[in-house]
């Protein structure tokens, strides 16, 4: 039934509905995983996981369909001038997806009691922790509601983060282009899964923090959102290519040109993260300091 929401083309003709199609997937799912495994002794630490599973299950029908929809589109295509304009109203729709999940994720997170919260998001804050090298969870908590944040001195210190977080994110847009490609809807597990992530992060933040939640998206948002955009073209592209392997000979004129296109999405993708890098190194940092 679910899977029935909403259609995409219904969804590139208004991507903002998607928002509300996100909150609604990933509010269904943290309830499924409470009702079906928090008491459950065995499977009670795998909530968290079970949280993600269930968002997944509930998003790959849309994702499944929104990549063929796109593929037929790249048949029809004569200029690639129309690349942007035609596969950017599935970006917008899949960010907004994506920016629900975050939503829904956040304010239940914030909603439920510090224990229960934790254990839905149990993994997420684990993964936030290491990936931040923020020590044992309590200090990492104390750090994300503290006012620490990355802080540049020089321009070439800058650069070095700026390096870092790219190099990390191009290996997840690189997972991403391989997901889609072998399994077309496949990157909606890694999408899902870093929403559940930045979800966390920013309701620990909003907890213990006088800014809320408003805080919490200007802190992890303002980069994550380019970030997110970038990881979606990537889907896109692998998606895409991999149904025209499927439809088409490769030796066919137009699955080279399918190809190519692709390839102009995935040098869009990079360019994208580039942007976000700079955004999370020189200019986040700021925002972030008013709160």
């Amino acid at each position: 039934m679910l899977e029935t929401l909403i259609n995409p083309k219904k969804a590139e003709r208004k991507p903002w509905e998607m928002f509300f199609v996100g909150f609604v997937y990933a509010a269904i799912a943290i309830l499924l995983a409470n009702f079906l495994f928090l008491n459950n002794v065995a499977l009670k630490p795998y909530t968290s996981l079970f949280v993600l599973i269930f968002t997944v299950m509930f998003s790959l029908p849309f994702m499944y369909y929104i990549i063929k929809l796109e593929e037929k589109k790249e048949e029809k295509m004569s200029s690639e001038r129309g690349i942007l304009k035609e596969h950017g109203k599935a970006i917008m729709a899949l960010v907004f997806l994506f920016i629900g999940f975050v939503a829904a994720f956040s304010v239940i997170y914030l909603a439920l009691p510090a224990d229960v919260a934790n254990t839905n998001f149990e993994s997420q804050i684990r993964t936030f922790c290491m990936v931040n090298n923020r020590g044992s969870i309590e200090e990492c908590v104390n750090s994300v509601t503290g006012k620490s944040y990355l802080t540049v001195h020089s321009i070439k210190q800058g650069m070095s983060y700026v390096s870092s977080i790219l190099a990390t994110n191009l290996t997840v847009f690189v997972n991403c282009l391989i997901f889609s490609l072998i399994f077309g809807a496949g990157a909606i597990f890694i999408l899902a899964w870093n929403a559940s992530v930045i979800s966390a992060a920013i309701g620990i933040f909003a907890r213990d923090s006088s800014y809320g939640l408003f805080g919490g998206f200007t802190r992890y948002m303002v980069h994550g959102i380019p970030e997110i955009a970038g990881f979606f073209v990537a889907a896109l592209a692998g998606g895409i290519i991999g149904a025209a392997v499927i439809r088409h000979k490769v030796e066919k004129r137009k699955f080279l040109h399918i190809l190519h296109d692709s390839m102009d999405l995935i040098i869009i993708g990079i360019v994208i993260l580039i942007l976000a890098a700079f955004i999370e190194v020189f200019l986040t940092p700021v925002l972030a300091g008013f709160l």
